[in-house]
């Protein structure tokens, strides 16, 4: 019988979950709606406590009716409904139904104690469909992969129970049951591309295959195992190629990985760096370059939101960056000043705070020729061999201010170097220049930046 089937998956599945409460995410529809009368059903489901969610998209003129209807069905049955009404925003890229998922988990995760299970509908004919889209955008196994029956969301869990039932397992439930169910019409519409595959290609692949859906599923969960083994080793991976400074990456190391690593990888760690992805052309180029260009040579990949840039050993990923014009400047005495851009402050810091200057400095950005005399000694540098000898990226240097005293003399590099002139000027202040930034916050003497000057002049 039905009730029986579904209601010994869920038993056989509960008992390898954390003994932690239940929030079934309930649309109203069959599936969701046999999901939540199963789970009600269960003296062990009630004993970890449950109820529902309905997340009300407002996409529908009937869709408060819908919400109406769910608060009686749960009524009915003795569970707690919560009902939350949000506004589908169209993502960049996104179609309106990948925009109304993203906003309805949004809602869910707002929604979930710690560690608790978000329990799911999807059965074994979602998964078939998700896998043959994955595979029409050209997935790896990760995507192909699809649903895990258990993955992490927000402070819990999301929990697939009826991921190896098919529909049809799901429709005698609720038959058997006497359930009433909403029907969405957005489910007819066959310009979705998961309800073109549901209506008009499955149909044919199982009249010719009668098991597809079923091998389908295996297929995936193939994938699923071939995807954690590489997301294992793209984890030791990363650990061992990753510079000191973790927005950086051993170039060469990166190249020599296996295929089936090295997009992994990448995408580990622009994820830790919240950094957008880029995609699988995008990934290519990227190597194609780093393979192509000479040691002279500093190739960059951008896409929207990032850059990939090379310089020497060391592939940097960054937010796309902006420069200060050239002709920017402003007066420096000491106090704080703001910065152009996203470049950020600059202010004196003496033993007791803030320290004035006698005479204001100028502040500008690089435009080329500059040099200095170290305030450790030595012949006069150009600024440009510094920034060499020092290994500070290009697109580094013309962010960083220089400050030049009233006969146009650099005396400071931001908080990295100070000329002799410099030192001269702030010993008797007993103060020191900070630079801070958005990005590192305050970073006296020069933090991140600092370079030891020994090393500069051997």
């Amino acid at each position: 019988m039905p009730f029986r089937r579904i209601r010994d998956l869920i038993e056989a599945a509960l008992a390898e979950l954390p003994q932690t409460p239940l929030l079934a995410a309930f649309s109203g529809g069959l599936d969701s709606a046999v999901l939540l009368h199963a789970l009600a059903q269960s003296e062990s489901v009630r004993a970890r406590g449950l109820r529902a969610v309905h997340v009300d998209h407002g996409l529908h003129e009937e869709s408060e009716l819908w919400a109406r209807k769910c608060r009686d069905f749960t009524n009915a049955i003795g569970v707690e409904l919560i009902v939350r009404a949000v506004d589908v925003v169209r993502g960049p890229g996104l179609g309106l139904e990948a925009s109304a998922r993203r906003a309805r988990y949004a809602a869910i995760e707002t929604l979930m104690a710690p560690g608790e299970i978000v329990a799911l509908a999807h059965h074994r004919d979602d998964q078939a469909e998700t896998v043959l889209l994955k595979l029409l955008r050209g997935a790896g196994p990760e995507g192909i992969g699809a649903m895990r029956p258990l993955r992490r969301l927000g402070r819990g869990f999301a929990w697939r129970p009826l991921l190896l039932l098919p529909r049809a397992a799901l429709r005698e439930y609720a038959e058997y049951h006497q359930l009433g169910w909403i029907a969405d019409p957005s489910n007819a519409d066959q310009t979705i591309d998961r309800n073109y595959l549901r209506m008009q290609v499955m149909p044919r692949i199982s009249a010719r295959w009668p098991e597809a859906e079923s091998s389908i599923a295996q297929s995936a969960a193939w994938a699923r195992a071939a995807a954690e083994f590489i997301d294992a080793e793209a984890d030791r991976a990363l650990a061992r190629i990753q510079g000191l400074d973790p927005s950086t990456l051993h170039f060469r190391e990166w190249l020599a990985l296996p295929t089936a690593l090295r997009d992994p990888v990448l995408r580990r760690w622009l994820r830790a760096l919240e950094l957008p992805e880029p995609t699988h052309f995008q990934a290519a180029e990227l190597v194609r370059q780093l393979g192509e260009a000479g040691e002279d040579r500093q190739p960059c990949v951008r896409w929207p939101g990032t850059e990939v840039r090379r310089y020497r050993d060391l592939l940097h990923a960054l937010a796309p960056l902006q420069f200060p014009p050239l002709d920017w400047v402003a007066p420096f005495d000491g106090q704080p000043l703001s910065l152009p851009l996203d470049v950020g402050a600059l202010h004196l810091q003496g033993a007791d705070g803030s320290v004035r200057l006698p005479a204001p400095l100028q502040v500008r950005f690089r435009r080329g020729g500059e040099s200095l005399r170290l305030s450790s000694g030595g012949r006069t540098r150009e600024l440009r061999d510094l920034f060499q000898e020092a290994g500070i990226p290009p697109w580094k240097r013309g962010r960083m201010p220089l400050l030049f005293d009233a006969n146009d003399r650099l005396v400071a590099v931001a908080d990295v170097w100070l000329s002799e002139a410099g030192a001269e000027l702030l010993a008797p202040l007993d103060a020191r220049i900070v630079w801070t930034t958005a990005d590192k916050g305050a970073r006296p003497g020069g933090g991140h930046l600092a370079i030891d000057l020994a090393d500069v002049l051997s």
